[in-house]
């Protein structure tokens, strides 16, 4: 039997991903909503079976969304499809209602089994990350330089500002543009850089220096970022120092096309989160790639968050 599906997401990026996702579902009608004002008044006017809903919203949040709903489409089955992962916002989507919680992470493979579940009145919960990334290693989808300078900077600051140590892999203009960033918040960026627990290196020389046949290489890749988080580590004094990494290195190679190698270096930086006190922040250009696309799950899979803006 053929069932309606109101996807309320404001990233349009993600609204498309999810519909490709759908777009295999038989019978399955689409529609979609933006913000939560409109999640609301399409609800009360579509009637439909399910509202699949992202918790931080424009103009309404999630939650407000949620406590709504029951008044507006009293049959519409909620489930919550978000990045959150504390469990304490699991807890309150199921307390306001929902019968189902998918992590954007684990939308490829969880999405299909959660609707079944809440189109039968059972419960879902995505089995979410645990502990597979003892630090984080998120992905910032970038709309423009200034999105990216801004998300390495809080990223690095916040690192360099508690006197932990940070290491930069990104182009001359946005290294510049994080460090006067740093300098107008505050950051003793310079004093920091002078003291060894700051690098700034440019993102093409780093994987100039990793090619190995036309190919980077992941295994050099990880020893000089073993050196450099080594090197920053040391210069902090601390016992037990993390250290920020962030890169456009991935980035770099998926604008040129090369999704596997951007991937293979995406793995080795899973592999750094585990070894050693790491906190990693991929940057990507916007995806803008087919419904059918498998590229944004893919990069996605590779991470504990997601952020774009």
């Amino acid at each position: 039997m053929p069932h309606s599906i109101l996807v309320v997401e404001d990233h349009e990026p993600f609204r498309r991903y999810v519909r490709g996702l759908l777009a295999g579902r038989a019978g399955a009608q689409t529609f979609e909503a933006s913000d939560g004002h409109a999640a609301v008044e399409k609800a009360e006017a579509l009637q439909p079976d399910v509202i699949l809903l992202d918790i931080q919203l424009p103009g309404l949040h999630g939650f407000e969304v949620a406590r709504r709903l029951p008044r507006v489409s009293p049959l519409s089955k909620i489930l919550f499809l978000s990045h959150e992962s504390d469990s304490d916002i699991i807890h309150e989507t199921l307390r306001l209602g929902a019968t189902g919680y998918v992590h954007k992470l684990r939308c490829e493979g969880d999405l299909m089994p959660a609707l079944d579940a809440v189109l039968e009145d059972r419960y879902f919960v995505s089995s979410l990350l645990g502990g597979r990334h003892p630090g984080r290693h998120e992905v910032l989808f970038c709309s423009d330089a200034s999105v990216l300078i801004e998300g390495f900077s809080r990223f690095v600051g916040a690192s360099l500002d508690a006197g932990h140590a940070a290491i930069v892999l990104a182009t001359g203009p946005h290294r510049d543009g994080v460090a006067r960033t740093l300098r107008e918040t505050g950051t003793e960026i310079d004093a920091a850089i002078e003291r060894g627990r700051c690098i700034l290196l440019d993102a093409a020389e780093t994987l100039e220096g990793i090619m190995v046949d036309g190919a980077p290489d992941p295994h050099r890749f990880r020893e000089g970022l073993q050196s450099l988080i080594d090197t920053v580590s040391k210069a902090t004094g601390l016992e037990r120092p993390r250290v920020a990494l962030c890169g456009e290195c991935v980035g770099l190679l998926c604008a040129n096309g090369h999704l596997d190698a951007a991937l293979s270096i995406e793995q080795t930086g899973n592999d750094l989160v585990k070894a050693h006190h790491v906190d990693i922040l991929c940057a990507y250009p916007e995806p803008r790639w087919r419904d059918d696309d498998p590229t944004f799950g893919r990069v996605c899979a590779e991470h504990s968050a997601v952020r774009y803006v």
